[in-house]
């Protein structure tokens, strides 16, 4: 149950992004003053802009002093997740504005993370999982959203069944699972976070509505919904694999190569990992136990995206 508090000051910071920009604008539409930092103006309507070096902790707790800012929410996220760029987005331009709105006064702190750091492998994982950690014993009260895969993330073959083309699957299409949330539902859900005593200074995995889906089971909806026969090709995950030793090898000689194994990595990764709680003790993904939030669906996009009511967006991490 969400318990609303009386509208407040709110700075965002990656309000540019897809996911920061709809926790922008469900801010404001919750009746909260919503101020967006960064290099970038999202150019949202009802939504004050301040300018500022993500990594200047100086300027950072200027900005939110000035501005009188009660609670601050941080949907910054590398684009690539390659090292350098996750380490330093990932991890510490967090930690600067951490540090500027301990020094302003601000007493919470929303982050968006990732389901995927509970299993860290990647270097975003890693640089997400260590700010998470600063955040935690940081002293203010905070919310760690993780929410699973992205409908953006999901969409990248509608194209190609729309033209014709076999819908791609790693191995027979069942070795992950999701439970997909949309941008405008993940945003309402960090607003919770912010009112909800029940949702403070926790770790809080969330799913859209379910259930839990396969990438086949996503692929025989989309044809479904094209009108079309499923035709289907199958990918190894394991060639991703191979990929990536190959880059490290040559990353020994070349840095940029090095910089592509990372990028096979993540590909690797998606394409054999659920986006769904871990459960350790069991030793296996849990859907039952991934919470759930909202009501898009992923169906109902594809067949907007079919239709031409939606446009296509794609995430910087999916792997087709």
């Amino acid at each position: 149950m969400c318990h609303p508090t009386a509208p407040r000051r709110i700075a965002i910071a990656g309000a540019t992004g897809t996911a920061g920009r709809a926790t922008a604008m469900a801010l404001r539409d919750a009746g909260h003053a919503v101020l967006a930092l960064g290099r970038r103006d999202p150019n949202l309507p009802g939504i004050d802009f301040q300018q500022a070096d993500m990594m200047d902790t100086g300027q950072l707790a200027a900005s939110l002093r000035t501005a009188g800012v009660d609670g601050v929410v941080s949907c910054i996220a590398s684009r690539t997740g390659a090292p350098a760029d996750a380490w330093a987005t990932d991890h510490d331009a967090n930690l600067a504005l951490l540090r500027a709105a301990q020094d302003a006064g601000v007493g919470q702190f929303i982050l968006l993370s990732a389901i995927c750091v509970q299993k860290p492998r990647l270097a975003f994982q890693h640089a997400k999982r260590a700010f998470e950690d600063r955040l935690i014993g940081s002293g203010l009260r905070y919310g760690i959203v993780r929410p699973t895969a992205f409908f953006k993330s999901l969409s990248g073959q509608v194209e190609r069944v729309r033209q014709g083309k076999p819908y791609l699957l790693f191995g027979r299409g069942d070795l992950t699972a999701c439970k997909p949330i949309s941008n405008r539902d993940l945003g309402a859900y960090i607003v919770r976070c912010l009112d909800d005593p029940a949702l403070a200074d926790r770790v809080l995995p969330i799913g859209g509505p379910g259930p839990a889906l396969t990438p086949r089971d996503m692929g025989a909806a989309l044809f479904k919904l094209a009108g079309m026969p499923p035709r289907y090709r199958s990918v190894p995950p394991f060639l991703l694999r191979g990929v990536a030793r190959g880059l490290d090898l040559g990353g020994r000689f070349t840095p940029r190569l090095g910089a592509k194994a990372e990028f096979a990595r993540i590909g690797h990764y998606y394409a054999t990992e659920s986006m769904l709680v871990w459960n350790a003790a069991e030793g296996r993904y849990d859907a039952d136990a991934t919470p759930e939030t909202g009501q898009d669906r992923l169906f109902d996009h594809f067949a907007a995206l079919l239709a031409g009511r939606a446009l296509p967006e794609r995430g910087d991490h999916a792997v087709f």
